[in-house]
């Protein structure tokens, strides 16, 4: 883990453990570039992968004071963005990641979260896939 991930140790001591989430996650790029990103005060840092119910990103990202922070999610090249607050959960220092969750969305962002996962879906499958299925993948449980 880098410097900063020690700042998060103690907070972050308690938390560590496998996956968690009862709901499909997402590689959160596109052909292997980054496609989904946190903005969290001055920092702009590429996810790893994202769900309906959180996302993880690297340990060595400053999560600011607290344990609940503020973040802007951004699309590459689109103008669209959703915020809201998390929280950190896991941290997993085999796989260097912190794994945060949502406490809140701002108004309509949970239904534009789920609109930008069913076209992440949709734009790395590789099969056809209708929008109708990818909704299923997207609320349906972890495949993994």
């Amino acid at each position: 883990m880098g410097a900063n991930a020690h700042a998060h140790a103690p907070a972050l001591a308690a938390m560590e453990g496998g996956e968690r989430r009862r709901i499909q996650r997402f590689i959160a790029s596109r052909r292997g570039v980054p496609y989904i990103w946190l903005r969290s005060g001055d920092q702009r840092t590429a996810l790893r992968d994202i769900s309906i119910e959180g996302f993880s990103i690297g340990a060595d990202v400053p999560l600011g004071s607290g344990s609940v922070f503020e973040f802007v999610l951004e699309r590459e090249g689109v103008p669209d963005r959703i915020r809201g607050r998390a929280e950190p959960m896991n941290c997993t220092e085999s796989a260097g990641q912190i794994g945060c969750r949502f406490v809140e969305l701002e108004v309509r962002g949970a239904e534009r979260l789920r609109d930008w996962l069913i076209a992440l879906v949709i734009m790395n499958a590789s099969v056809r896939i209708s929008e109708k299925d990818a909704a299923a993948i997207v609320a349906g449980p972890s495949l993994i």
